[in-house]
């Protein structure tokens, strides 16, 4: 593969900067990368996104503080029974999936299939009942239990890092999630709702317009925008970018998972998975599995499970590869994840029943 476009160096300053500092006010950002006029900041930030370097800005939530209740993200590799198309609407029934993409399997076919989950078992014996009925040959389920730690590329390091530190002692951060203490509003969770899943990025007028035109709410702006506020100086949300090593459709995705004998082990392993390395990365815990989520150069995956079999410590693993083509990666819901959210009792529950009804 020939990467069609090499960065200079002011570009490769700027991705880093909106990766790692997301907040930072266009005057810093102009003396961090050296571009002298804001205007020609602010055309470069539009090209990166045109080209498939750049997403954002998006939102990223810290889940143990958005109700009284445990929400969780199950990650579900599920075998297909029946046709692509076919499993998927069945899948989407179970109303609060986030998203859904073809594996690359030579043997199996796979998809890979996210949700919110109120109650695992409930949700965990509707993939069951898909089982027992031939729409799905097999699942895995796979509870996140901690918070996801996104780190951007590093586009002064190396595109296909060395995994020879992965034992190496470190500081492994507090992936604890916070708790409830701050009651939402109506306002607040329909805002809420508008900045999960996926990439888009969106404006607040936007909200607006939506809310008043497909659900008649009358909301002002400010109401809107005391509503972002609030999420974000109550630290429910957090302003982030997605960052590519290279162009969107040159790169490489898979999910890593990796389990030891040992929960230091595997934290040194996640947190040194190709640290430093122009590639993005996030890691934390499903169960007692590690995780790893990578977005690459494709040389990179060449081998890889290769050279994590010379680790004697990873007692098991498993990669999935995201297949780029179509159909791709799917993101679902149109925002009906939090319809369920009780502001009265400040809850989020699903009704599993009546998704088993459905299906």
């Amino acid at each position: 593969m020939v990467q069609r476009r090499q960065l200079g160096e002011r570009e490769k300053k700027l991705l880093i900067a909106l990766g790692r500092y997301p907040d930072l006010p266009l005057k810093e950002l102009l003396e961090f990368t050296a571009y002298r006029r804001t205007s020609s900041l602010i055309r470069k930030i539009n090209q990166l996104k045109e080209q498939n370097f750049l997403t954002g800005p998006v939102y990223r939530t810290d889940w143990g503080k958005l109700c009284r209740n445990s929400i969780h993200r199950a990650h579900c590799i599920v075998e297909l029974g029946k046709s692509f198309d076919t499993v998927v609407e069945y899948l989407q029934m179970i109303e609060p999936m986030i998203w859904v993409y073809p594996v690359l399997s030579p043997h199996k076919d796979l998809v890979n299939a996210g949700y919110f989950s109120s109650n695992n078992k409930e949700f965990e014996a509707l993939l069951q009942l898909l089982k027992d009925n031939r729409i799905i040959t097999d699942y895995s389920v796979r509870v996140y239990r901690t918070r996801i730690v996104n780190e951007n590329p590093d586009f002064f390091g190396d595109p296909l890092p060395s995994l020879d530190n992965l034992l190496n002692p470190c500081e492994f951060p507090d992936l604890s999630f916070g708790h409830y203490d701050t009651e939402w509003s109506e306002c607040d969770i329909r805002t809420f709702s508008y900045l999960q899943g996926g990439y888009k990025s969106i404006k607040l007028m936007e909200i607006l317009r939506n809310e008043r035109k497909l659900h008649n709410r009358e909301w002002t702006y400010e109401q809107i925008k005391y509503s972002f506020r609030k999420m974000c100086t109550d630290n429910l949300i957090r302003k982030a970018y997605y960052v590519h090593p290279f162009p969107r459709d040159e790169c490489s995705d898979f999910y890593l998972f990796i389990k030891t004998d040992d929960l230091d082990l595997t934290k040194r392993i996640i947190y040194n998975f190709a640290r430093g390395g122009r590639i993005y990365r996030q890691y934390g815990f499903c169960d007692e599995w590690g995780v790893i989520g990578s977005i690459c150069h494709p040389q990179f995956m060449v081998d890889l499970m290769h050279k994590l079999d010379s680790l004697e410590e990873i007692k098991k693993k498993e990669l999935y590869h995201l297949r780029s083509i179509t159909p791709g990666l799917q993101y679902m819901g149109n925002y009906s994840e939090f319809d369920y959210y009780d502001v009265e009792t400040q809850t989020l529950k699903y009704p599993y029943d009546e998704f088993r009804e459905k299906i």
